[in-house]
């Protein structure tokens, strides 16, 4: 397999990361070459000249470098393995994969695939999630931020909250037209924007369908209510939220203005034409797939997130 890494990812130790996975994976018959990333594009540089030489391409990184690895793959039929080590990781939380490192290689050694959706917004692919509203506002100043993680994600939120004002959007969904003035406006492949953060809790990446997310304007209890139900997965409740699934849809809005595409700010311009393609991404993956229970969910995952740190301690 080629191990493609990103060295400066999320807020993660990576020294000696490398050399745990190739041993790990050595124990189980895996011959792995590592490469590093040592720019933007880099891992897609790696990844498109890996395809058709290896069982497996294994990105280990944030988002940014599962998506990198992942543009590359998309309709080759190579397989793509996901070891996350970022801020987020909103896809291989959405998939089930560990969350750390070590742990996810048992997911690779397992060597389930599914052939798993993809999005495009204007030709550009996407994974999990785009936007072009509040999101991507919050994308925006996270990505100027010192620093990553929940904390730095949760301050850049807060920040913009105080500031964002909503606009008006057109969409052609499903043969119906319509105008609404949305607080946030998202596709989403996958159910989340990473951290556990659900802004679409019944999406699937194996259903060949995307999921457009209209959240209402409303008042500063409101949006605080979003917030809430966005983190306890109950966001699809909420009487501020509006969902339809496509296949395909236009979106326009009057001024350009920021947008994000898994994470990352994006130039999407004022007319977005929005596209799935369905199972067209291999992806090594957990056999056994739990159902998504709002609270229960994300309550696991949060205690699995703040415990992390002490289950590498403790004697195995």
């Amino acid at each position: 397999m080629m191990l493609i890494i990103n060295p400066v990812s999320g807020t993660v130790d990576k020294r000696g990361l490398a050399d745990s996975i190739i041993a790990h994976l050595a124990g189980h018959g895996i011959a792995v070459e590592p490469a590093f990333t040592q720019y933007a594009g880099h891992a897609t540089e790696l990844a498109r000249q890996a395809v058709g030489g290896y069982d497996a391409v294994l990105a280990c990184g944030g988002d940014g470098t599962v998506n990198e690895v992942a543009r590359a793959l998309c309709d080759t039929g190579q397989t793509l393995g996901i070891i996350p080590a970022g801020s987020g990781n909103g896809l291989a939380r959405h998939i089930e994969i560990p969350i750390d490192p070590i742990a996810a290689l048992e997911t690779i050694v397992a060597g389930h695939t599914d052939d798993c959706d993809y999005g495009t917004v204007n030709g550009r692919q996407f994974f999990c999630t785009f936007g072009i509203g509040f999101d991507a506002a919050v994308s925006d100043r996270f990505a100027a931020a010192n620093g990553r993680g929940m904390v730095t994600y949760v301050r850049s939120a807060i920040q913009e909250f105080l500031n964002y004002k909503p606009q008006r959007y057109n969409f052609e969904i499903n043969g119906r037209r319509f105008s609404r003035e949305a607080f946030i406006v998202a596709g989403a492949n996958a159910s989340q924007y990473g951290n556990n953060a659900y802004i679409a809790p019944s999406a699937s990446i194996r259903d060949g369908m995307l999921d457009i997310i209209i959240v209402h304007n409303g008042n500063l209890l409101d949006k605080t209510i979003i917030g809430m139900d966005m983190m306890s997965g109950t966001l699809g409740s909420n009487r501020q939220y509006e969902i339809h699934r496509c296949k395909s849809c236009v979106i326009e809005r009057v001024d350009n203005g920021p947008g994000h595409v898994d994470g990352e700010p994006a130039d999407l311009g004022t007319r977005l034409q929005v596209e799935c393609h369905p199972g067209r991404l291999r992806i090594l993956t957990p056999a056994a797939k739990a159902e998504f229970k709002p609270i229960l969910t994300p309550a696991r995952a949060l205690l699995t997130d703040l415990f992390r740190p002490l289950i590498r301690i403790l004697p195995r």
